[in-house]
């Protein structure tokens, strides 16, 4: 197997381990608010923990989401396109959200360094644990739209979306 390979499958797995992890912690968030509220008793980090987990669930899932096709996509209008501009759109697109994810990352970094200023309210927790969800979407992105545009200039991939093997 080629490093690339196991690269991609490296990161596909810890962003799907990532993603796995927060939406257990939604989940088991939720449930503990729900009952809590049933029986008058609802703790209030429920609130709090459930925001985070979301952020994490997003920041996790959003290079899944570009290798799998399930982001916003114009693929109707491009797909339908003559010859070789399918690809080159697609290899376009690839390499303007890797651009744009690494361009705003230094940024994304001054913003995680903000949060050690200030606390979650309810779980008293430095803020750099949520705001660093926007690194890491960043980094997702960045990542999985680099990989992208390696594979398509090598001839490994066409640059269409990746279905995880579950799904086929």
């Amino acid at each position: 197997m080629r490093l690339a390979e196991t690269l991609v499958r490296l990161l596909t797995l810890i962003a799907r381990l990532g993603a796995g992890l927060a939406f257990a912690v939604l989940i088991v968030t939720v449930l503990v608010q729900v009952v809590g509220r049933s029986t008058g008793q609802s703790p209030v980090w429920t609130e709090e923990l459930t925001r985070f987990a979301l952020l994490y669930l997003v920041a996790f899932g959003a290079g899944l989401s570009l290798r799998t096709g399930d982001l916003v996509n114009v693929d109707v209008i491009s797909e339908s396109l003559p010859g070789k501009l399918p690809w080159i759109l697609r290899l376009v697109a690839a390499a303007a959200t890797a651009a744009l994810a690494l361009y705003l990352l230094p940024h994304a970094w001054k913003y995680v360094t903000i949060g050690q200023m200030q606390t979650a309210p309810a779980l008293g927790i430095r803020m750099t644990w949520a705001h660093l969800t926007v690194f890491i979407l960043l980094a997702g992105l960045a990542l999985f739209g680099l990989l992208r545009c390696v594979a398509m200039l090598s001839g490994a991939e066409d640059g269409t979306p990746v279905k995880p093997a579950e799904e086929e």
